[in-house]
């Protein structure tokens, strides 16, 4: 067979080229460190590193969502903290004005204290992130949350909402707490009604829960209580509603017999005496703020503690405090198990990230001993291709003649 000399050249050349393109390829992979450039390097593996990086890209970005959350939680966290020790303060000065030896100055005094550290209860609610937004705002993060109204009492402008962050795939975790569940809507610790009690009240009287039992039989409505002598030595009980006569009277009061009016169950405590009475109202929530403003009122008042009407009003703002604080430590319990649950996925998603970093570096790292060699030798092959193209070309019948 004849080969005509463009045939010679065309072949020398293409055997040239195919060894300079693979000493180039494995001249890329030593210097990029990696065995598969592009897809054409290892089309299966180039799949699966493809498919790596994009769960890595991921995992970053949970992981980015994991801190964000973090660091507002922590936020919310740590003034909750705050605000509990403060109203574990507040709450033992409230104490101490219970105490009888105290005059009104005396009473004065912690109730001035007691206002300052309302006031700065009031700035922990209203606490900004680091981005300037309200922390215990909701969603209504631009404005600030709490305020006092014209008539003392605290408003929330914020509304319930919920932040959320995705931290895992179908997973998401709260990054926020709401100020009305922080510090507005604690349980009234007496049911769904509290007590106004009479200053004239002379007996030892406390009302110790006052709850909507029944629905279908329930009245809405304010319900005044009054003790009368049924003449025989004991009382009998008046009960009316706001717009009506007698709603129902109770005969031989009995303090271990709760009364019952239209669906609701009032438990009377003590030793009521004829001529005492109360009134109830529907107040199924209470506010931490409100119930120390009720507190600082009563000793600002200037009246006298120690009267059944006093001691019976303070036993019931204490009681109060209480559903307050635990309102709180509820929250913060909250928050404790969302920074758990975010630890737990942020370690989660660091092993996964390493599992897949390690498959990912044995599908496309390079092995620098096995590509020095292969460099080496196509190196080796290229050089004796050109030393060989390069006799065959220069060959000339004349130099056999």
């Amino acid at each position: 067979m004849r080969i005509s000399t463009g045939q010679m050249f065309q072949q020398n050349t293409n055997s040239i080229l195919n060894k300079q393109s693979a000493t180039n390829t494995i001249m890329a992979q030593i210097d990029s460190g990696k065995r598969v450039n592009t897809a054409g390097d290892d089309p299966v593996a180039a799949i699966g590193i493809d498919n790596l990086k994009q769960k890595n890209t991921l995992i970053d970005q949970f992981v980015k969502n994991i801190d964000y959350a973090t660091s507002h939680i922590q936020q919310a966290e740590s003034q909750l903290g705050q605000a509990d020790t403060l109203v574990g303060s507040m709450k033992e000065s409230v104490l101490r004005g219970i105490n009888g030896s105290m005059t009104s100055a005396e009473r004065q005094v912690i109730a001035d204290d007691m206002r300052q550290s309302l006031e700065q209860l009031m700035s922990i609610a209203n606490t900004k992130d680091e981005s300037g937004n309200y922390i215990f705002a909701g969603n209504k993060t631009n404005s600030a949350p709490f305020a006092f109204a014209n008539n003392g009492d605290v408003v929330y402008s914020g509304d319930s909402g919920i932040r959320k962050s995705n931290v895992a795939a179908g997973v998401q975790v709260n990054t926020n707490v709401p100020g009305d569940a922080a510090f507005m809507n604690a349980p009234n610790a007496m049911g769904d009604y509290g007590v106004n009690y009479s200053s004239s009240q002379q007996g030892d009287l406390v009302v110790s829960s006052a709850k909507i039992t029944d629905s279908t039989t329930y009245t809405p409505g304010s319900y005044s209580f009054s003790f009368a002598d049924d003449g025989a030595g004991g009382l009998n009980i008046s009960v009316t509603d706001s717009a009506a006569p007698p709603v129902t009277t109770v005969t031989a009061f009995d303090a271990s017999v709760p009364v019952s009016v239209s669906g609701i169950v009032v438990k009377v405590d003590g030793e009521p005496q004829a001529g005492d009475s109360f009134s109830i109202e529907e107040v199924a929530q209470v506010s931490i703020f409100d119930t120390f403003s009720k507190a600082i009122a009563l000793f600002e008042s200037g009246n006298d503690t120690q009267t059944p009407a006093g001691q019976s009003e303070l036993a019931q703002l204490l009681n109060n405090i209480d559903s307050g604080v635990n309102q709180m430590s509820q929250q913060r319990s909250l928050t404790g198990n969302s920074l758990k649950v975010l630890q737990q996925y942020s370690d989660n998603h660091i092993d996964e990230k390493l599992i897949n970093t390690s498959a990912l570096s044995k599908l496309e790292d390079l092995d620098f001993a096995s590509a020095i060699t292969e460099f080496e030798k196509q190196q080796v092959a290229l050089s004796a291709a050109s030393s060989l193209f390069s006799k065959v070309s220069s060959t000339s019948l004349f130099d056999y003649i």
